[in-house]
């Protein structure tokens, strides 16, 4: 998966931004280099232009990745694993923490299963609509944030430093 977040305001009065995702496969290349290869119909690009259009336009992004090196270390200050990855030119980009043990990956298939890469649905019902089932909700008793490695910490509690002070 891919998630990028870009600022392209040259005016304060007028922010602009785009955001991209999608998710897909990976190869790794004989000579190094990485290969990004998403599935097309659930790549997405939401763009925000206030001041040339009312709305945000969002659309579906589909864009293969070339990454020329990457490399795991540790990093220095925080002691979790980092990612480091460079562009097709060689550019290094925003190092990628490692936030879950054994990290939590999507899955190796679309989640927007449709027909054809414009949308159409691959299966519908009288209605076209797909109603949740709620025996479906014990695959979710676990906390998302089970095998997460840095938990956050609770706030510090005035009144515990109020008695322990008495």
């Amino acid at each position: 998966m891919r998630a990028l977040n870009y600022y392209l305001a040259t005016d304060p009065s007028c922010p602009q931004g785009i955001v991209q995702w999608q998710h897909g496969t990976y190869t790794k290349n004989a000579n190094g280099s990485l290969t990004l290869t998403p599935f097309g119909v659930d790549g997405r690009q939401l763009l925000s232009d206030p001041c040339n259009n009312a709305n945000a336009i969002f659309t579906r992004y589909n864009q293969i990745e070339l990454f020329k090196d990457y490399e795991v270390v540790v990093d220095d200050y925080s002691k979790a694993q980092r990612l480091n990855l460079f562009a097709f030119d060689g550019s290094p980009l925003n190092p990628m923490y490692l936030a879950y043990k054994p990290p939590e990956m999507l899955p190796t298939q679309t989640l927007n299963p449709t027909a054809t890469a414009s949308g159409a649905a691959a299966t519908t019902t009288s209605t076209g609509k797909i109603k949740r089932n709620l025996e479906d909700m014990n695959d979710f008793i676990e906390p998302l944030n089970k095998n997460v490695l840095r938990k956050r910490r609770e706030y510090v509690n005035a009144d515990k430093w109020w008695w322990m002070g008495v």
